[in-house]
């Protein structure tokens, strides 16, 4: 039988001030991918003319990665920051896929600024810089080396009877913690996964979508294999791909 595809969004970064952009992707989330039993196609941020129908058709599922990048703000109304490093391309690109995938039911998967993407893409806003938050935690990576910037950092409370909570069958776990942007309003048919300590959502999925749409504000694809909480949720993510490649192919 053949893997199922999940495709793997990219940034559009220019790395030096020569004038030429590049197409990029962690590898952490090509192996994820691939380990959890799929053939990772990259999706290059073409913006507005990404073939989305074309690029759907050809994938059991997407992977929405973390970047450096932040959403843009105009797509939330949130304030303009001058030192803000934007990627307006995967925005364009990003945005209208998440809402197409959902509708197609095909299986999703947000990870930190995918998560992001998710939220964004109903309809919700986002906080620019939670650690400036009254009562909120420091979100942001801490330590020099990768292990301890990965390392876990916080608990989540699980929502007990939710999509995270009947994958893992526990309702608390340690997750790291690398960003310092984070969801203030949750979208439109999205629901709470996760909690932080400080009451920062860490994770939702789509309520009215057909398949497998969770996001989630952490890492999971950092050494998942260590991890019994990533490794449930890409095998969850890895089975709808599967029943996605299977149920297509029989039309």
């Amino acid at each position: 039988m053949a893997q199922p595809i999940i495709g793997i969004t990219c940034c559009r970064w220019r790395l030096k001030e020569d004038g030429h952009f590049f197409h990029l992707v962690g590898e952490k989330y090509i192996q994820a991918a691939t380990a959890a039993g799929g053939l990772p196609l990259l999706i290059p941020a073409l913006g507005e003319t990404s073939q989305l129908e074309q690029i759907l058709s050809s994938i059991d599922g997407l992977l929405l990665t973390g970047s450096q990048s932040n959403i843009e703000p105009r797509h939330y109304q949130g304030q303009v920051l001058a030192d803000d490093f934007n990627d307006p391309q995967r925005d364009a690109t990003t945005l209208p896929l998440i809402r197409e995938a959902v509708k197609l039911g095909v299986p999703v998967l947000g990870i930190c600024r995918g998560a992001q993407e998710v939220n964004v893409a109903f309809g919700g806003t986002l906080e620019q810089a939670v650690h400036q938050q009254a009562g909120k935690l420091d979100h942001r990576e801490q330590g020099g080396s990768l292990d301890e910037m990965y390392g876990p950092a916080h608990e989540i409370e699980l929502v007990p009877g939710g999509l995270l909570h009947q994958l893992y069958g526990q309702t608390s776990a340690r997750v790291n913690s690398l960003h310092h942007q984070g969801v203030a309003t949750l979208g439109a048919g999205l629901q709470i996964e996760a909690i932080a300590p400080d009451g920062l959502i860490e994770a939702f999925s789509v309520s009215h979508a057909t398949s497998f749409a969770l996001a989630v504000q952490w890492h999971p694809e950092w050494k998942f294999q260590d991890n019994p909480l990533s490794m449930v949720m890409l095998a969850g993510f890895a089975a709808a791909c599967t029943q996605r490649q299977l149920s297509t192919r029989k039309r």
